[in-house]
């Protein structure tokens, strides 16, 4: 495998955990937001070299703070980290979304079938307080919140199977998607349907009903799924659009000097 194309492992959640940590803002945390809403926007082209000069003079800080940031925006899938040769804005893949969301769904459903049984009623009570959370974090509309409480959801649940093997999958599969869902969740009318299938997921976790909740879960993501694969290739286009556009223009010259004696 290119090693270019990939990112180190995270241990556990902590990087993804560290990124919103759910108390007053800081200078990490802004920097954090700033970087986002730059990769969210496509303001700098796909595969491009991160100008880290540039960015510590836009946001105003240093070389260090700026680096363990974009360690977090690794681990959320907008940079590959090259050592000894910087940082790379990661492309965006629409192929890779498809398979993703089947092994998923997969794993959703082995999810539903064991978390009934298995899950306790201390983290029963532990998902509603999150469900509770992610509530006010929809109403207030911060959706990057509400994409980090999403995350520990549905880790509370995978966790709650027990099964060490399913767990690690399933980590796997939530970080390479972990960008994606940022995307997704800029849109409150997918936000306001994800919440509703979270309320019915944890209807069936509650009454512990395996074959119900594993289709409910199941559901779930491939409803996501579908949302993503849309606002994905949505995204993809305009891109394309945008480097025609300039490509266009930047071909556009001057009359030759020549060709004008000539005339």
């Amino acid at each position: 495998m290119n090693a270019d194309k990939q990112t180190a492992p995270l241990q556990r959640d902590e990087t993804l955990d560290n990124a919103t940590s759910g108390g007053p803002s800081t200078l990490h945390d802004n920097l954090l937001t700033g970087l986002r809403a730059m990769f969210m926007a496509s303001e700098l082209p796909d595969g491009s070299r991160i100008p880290e000069a540039e960015l510590c003079q836009r946001f105003g800080v240093s070389r260090t703070p700026l680096r363990e940031a974009l360690k977090v925006m690794a681990a959320e899938g907008f940079v590959i980290l090259r050592p000894n040769r910087g940082a790379i804005v990661a492309p965006i893949d629409p192929q890779e979304v498809g398979p993703l969301f089947e092994f998923k769904g997969a794993l959703e459903r082995l999810i539903g079938l064991t978390a009934a049984e298995r899950a306790t009623d201390e983290e029963i009570v532990a998902l509603e307080a999150i469900h509770l959370q992610l509530n006010e974090a929809l109403s207030a509309g911060r959706h990057d919140e509400y994409t980090h409480l999403n995350y520990k959801f549905h880790r509370g649940l995978a966790q709650a199977t027990r099964n060490p093997l399913l767990i690690q999958n399933y980590e796997t599969v939530q970080q390479k998607i972990w960008r994606y869902r940022f995307l997704v969740n800029e849109h409150d009318t997918r936000l306001q349907q994800s919440f509703a299938e979270h309320e019915r997921i944890l209807t069936a976790l509650k009454a512990r009903t395996p074959l119900d909740l594993a289709e409910r879960l199941e559901s779930h993501s491939r409803l996501t799924g579908q949302a993503m694969l849309a606002v994905v290739a949505n995204r993809k286009l305009e891109t394309a659009s945008a480097t025609a556009k300039k490509r266009r223009t930047g071909t556009r010259r001057s009359p030759n000097p020549i060709e004008t004696e000539q005339a």
